[in-house]
């Protein structure tokens, strides 16, 4: 059992690495490398949404060797996130289309958020039942 999980840990890694590859590819690709080219923007956003769903089956594989109380903590995390990724989230636009804040709403600062509530959330998860 551990074996698989160190396993799925690792293609997790890859696919999330391969994710962010693609992702920067897409991003910048257009800028710096083929310029004008919108079919190769197109097919670049294209591979990279594809390697995202191949980054959350991984994760999903993953999340499957855990045992129930591992699943049991990743899943309050990820509920208590999801939650407040949406209030927060909304609230930060609100701000935006409402002018209360100088700058655009961006998307990396949701991002931010999202991965620090679920970090906070693990940890308080681990020290409540472990």
């Amino acid at each position: 059992m551990k074996a698989e999980r160190k396993k799925r840990t690792l293609q997790l890694a890859l696919w999330t690495w391969s994710w962010v590859a693609t992702l920067a590819l897409a991003t910048f690709g257009h800028l710096y490398i083929w310029e004008e080219n919108q079919s190769l923007t197109v097919f670049a956003i294209i591979v990279n949404l594809i390697n995202g769903g191949f980054m959350v089956l991984a994760n999903v594989k993953l999340f499957r060797q855990y045992d129930e109380l591992e699943q049991k903590i990743h899943a309050e995390a990820m509920g208590l996130t999801l939650g407040a990724t949406l209030v927060v989230g909304l609230t930060y636009s609100l701000l935006d289309q409402t002018n209360l804040i100088h700058s655009d709403a961006e998307i990396g600062i949701l991002v931010m958020f999202i991965s620090i509530t679920y970090f906070i959330s693990l940890l308080i998860n681990r020290k409540k039942y472990l």
